[in-house]
């Protein structure tokens, strides 16, 4: 059966892709980057760290085992839209309750398929992630280009993702306390935290020294999510006046965060860290962790000397920062994601570690 394309990939260089759609129709206009995850797709499709962002899945075959009730990683849908190579609306799979495509027209999330996905990920390899525009296949290239440029980059992504209101999660016969700062925090996180004894307060990104102990917490947590670490500085302070007073532990954003805090710099990466097979060495014991990862910023380990904080893990593959610890103040950050739903298990160590911590500090309060 011929199929027949209906909509098309416009990136900034100009450079156009033409393919066939599914979920939304509306025209997007977001930031391109590529995952090379061969599983996962709804657990990126969900992770709020992709708000502003269209993501190019390297492997082929997307949509396969559709859409589970309990495998969402956030409670709305914030990332803008997919490509992929073939995409398929029939899943195989006895827990799927809807599409991949009807989850996403629900969420305005575009998606494309049928187009040379290895080529547009060499393109934003070579050339960097940029804007582009998914739209009607007869809309002219001049006319939305200049959307395009108009458009220009979001950097009110935390105001989008992050929660409104405080949240729990409880687990039975607690050790401790985890207020988790919301700037796009994953789920598993959360489930993560509640399975190594922890109940979780979860609060919005805003929140201050006073409303963090008011929970009586045991350890604070910065949580991955979206966009420029530098956009974040309610968070940054807020790291600032419980150093030294809470252990801490960041993620993603979270540890970019910690870094901004401690005097570091960040700054972003070409086309960032995007799948579920990056090798990190861990420099305190010599071994090579595969990780599941998702950031377009990262810390200049160049900026770390008298900042307090400790290198602790790099990247195999190019040497970036993957980790920073400061033991005096009982602080570990992370810059992969150790709790992946979909990926490996290698970095669970790191919640043990954060729970030694927490022990370290004051004890059990809950005992």
């Amino acid at each position: 059966m011929k199929t027949i394309k209906d909509r098309k990939l416009v990136l900034a260089n100009g450079k156009e892709f033409y393919g066939v759609g599914f979920g939304s129709k509306n025209d997007v206009i977001a930031e391109i980057v590529f995952n090379t995850s061969m599983v996962g797709y709804q657990e990126i499709l969900s992770d709020s760290s992709y708000c502003g962002q269209i993501v190019c899945m390297t492997y082929p075959l997307i949509g396969n085992y559709g859409i589970t009730d309990d495998d969402y990683e956030s409670k709305s849908i914030k990332m803008s839209g997919f490509v992929v190579r073939e995409y398929n609306d029939f899943p195989s799979n006895f827990r799927a309750t809807k599409t991949l495509g009807d989850v996403m027209d629900e969420n305005n999330a575009a998606g494309i398929s049928n187009i040379d996905t290895r080529e547009l990920a060499r393109i934003i390899r070579d050339e960097g992630s940029q804007l582009v525009m998914i739209c009607d296949i007869n809309k002219p290239k001049e006319e939305c280009l200049k959307e395009i440029k108009e458009r220009g980059f979001i950097h009110n992504q935390l105001d989008i993702v992050s929660t409104k209101k405080v949240w729990y999660s409880r687990t039975a016969n607690p050790l401790y306390t985890v207020v988790a700062v919301d700037c796009g925090i994953k789920m598993n996180i959360v489930r993560k935290f509640n399975k190594f004894g922890c109940n979780v307060v979860v609060v919005p990104y805003t929140s201050t020294y006073e409303d963090i102990m008011k929970h009586q917490p045991d350890g604070l947590f910065i949580s991955n999510g979206p966009g420029d670490p530098e956009d974040a500085k309610p968070v940054i302070e807020l790291v600032k006046k419980c150093k030294g007073k809470l252990p801490i532990f960041g993620i993603c954003l979270g540890h970019q965060i910690i870094g901004l805090a401690y005097g570091a710099k960040t700054y972003k990466m070409k086309f960032g860290h995007r799948g579920a097979n990056h090798p990190v060495k861990n420099l305190i014991n010599g071994k090579v962790e595969i990780t599941s990862q998702n950031h377009s910023f990262a810390i200049d380990k160049n900026s770390l000397e008298g900042t307090g904080l400790e290198l602790t893990h790099v990247n195999v593959i190019d040497g970036e920062l993957e980790g920073v610890r400061d033991v005096k103040n009982h602080v570990i950050s992370i810059q992969y994601h150790p709790e992946s739903a979909a990926g490996p298990e290698d970095s669970e160590y790191l919640f043990n570690q954060f729970i030694d911590l927490l022990h370290d500090f004051g004890g059990n309060k809950n005992a």
